[in-house]
């Protein structure tokens, strides 16, 4: 199950990177383990400038999960460069489900993710 966690935590920590570079100064998130699956409640502000970075963002947290792909390239969260679209990808695909809610200088996201027992 620690495997599972890290994974968690990974999410986070791309998350919060991706935020700062948005220009983000207020950053919350949560975590809601149950026995099978975790809810992560992120909510983070932006800045105007950096609003067009955020035009991806359903695509890449809703895209086609990939167990296999997730399994084998978990560990590379937060090794690129911060805010690059392709952290987001590997995001989504550690994913089950993203509920994503833009406003203006404003994001909350609820991530689903069903744990591997």
């Amino acid at each position: 199950m620690v495997h599972e966690e890290k994974k968690v935590a990974k999410i986070i920590e791309e998350l919060t990177m991706y935020f700062f570079t948005l220009g983000a100064d207020e950053i919350k998130s949560g975590i809601s383990k149950e026995e099978k699956h975790v809810e992560i409640l992120f909510e983070a502000n932006y800045s105007e400038e950096q609003a067009y970075r955020l035009e991806g963002l359903e695509q890449y947290l809703n895209g086609q999960k990939n167990e296999g792909m997730e399994d084998f390239y978990w560990e590379l969260a937060g090794s690129g460069d911060p805010g690059e679209a392709s952290q987001l990808l590997l995001v989504g695909m550690m994913i089950d489900r993203a509920d994503i809610k833009v406003e203006p200088e404003k994001v909350t996201l609820r991530l689903y993710k069903e744990l591997l027992l």
